[in-house]
């Protein structure tokens, strides 16, 4: 098959023709393929950070049950030893309502890990103080970090998930969101009965290593 093009000339009374091979148009590559699916399910996706959120929320009431404990330990009075509780609710409180600004500032996958970042080594500071001022600090620092986890790994939620799967996704969040702070006191009493107060704080750490080991390379099929 050929293609003629018409060239005009100046002369209405003549015209000339030219033909060229036409080439297979079938075989031009697509410029406006659909993106490619991941095949990375999101439901391994949000279970990675809802973990991350459960040892959060964990954080809030894990370590009531030990007070009296972390208050003859570090040679202080129970209701010094309050502050380790108020400090870190403070903290959390504080870094909520800005999270969305240091989200779209930092980005959202980086804002995520470096919240999972600063609690894990946080919960390692805290599991190491020496004294009830340096347990309060890191505290701080805990509560900062984990303060930003709960809007971040609802908004990579709703990014994961069209709109009719995202009630299930959600469905999953708050599962992780209630059975926390039931489980915190019996699970913080447990532990320091039969180990030390240190580790109420110290079984962060792992899971917090395991949650940025796979949630970097998993946010980032996504992201």
């Amino acid at each position: 098959m050929s293609i003629q093009l018409f060239r005009r000339d100046p002369n209405p009374m003549s015209q000339t023709t030219a033909t060229f091979p036409a080439q297979n148009l079938t075989t031009a590559p697509a410029l406006f393929d659909a993106p490619a699916t991941p095949e990375i399910s999101p439901w391994v996706v949000a279970g990675v950070v809802t973990i991350a959120t459960f040892m959060e929320v964990l954080d809030t009431s894990i370590a009531n049950v030990a007070l009296p404990h972390i208050a003859g330990n570090l040679s202080s009075s129970l209701e010094e030893s309050t502050w380790v509780l108020t400090s870190y609710l403070v903290a959390n409180a504080i870094v909520i309502p800005v999270s969305g600004w240091l989200s779209s500032l930092m980005g959202r996958k980086t804002f995520l890990m470096t919240c999972v970042a600063m609690f894990t080594l946080s919960s390692a500071l805290c599991g190491m103080a020496s004294s009830l001022g340096m347990l309060v600090l890191f505290r701080v620092l805990q509560g900062l970090g984990g303060g930003g986890l709960q809007p971040s790994v609802q908004a990579v939620l709703v990014d994961l998930f069209p709109g009719n799967k995202r009630g299930m996704a959600m469905a999953l969040y708050t599962i992780a969101m209630l059975v926390a702070p039931i489980l915190g006191p019996t699970l913080g009493g447990w532990i320091t009965d039969n180990y030390s107060w240190r580790w109420i704080f110290y079984i962060n750490v792992p899971v917090g290593i395991a949650c940025l080991a796979l949630a970097q390379p998993l946010l980032f099929v996504f992201y």
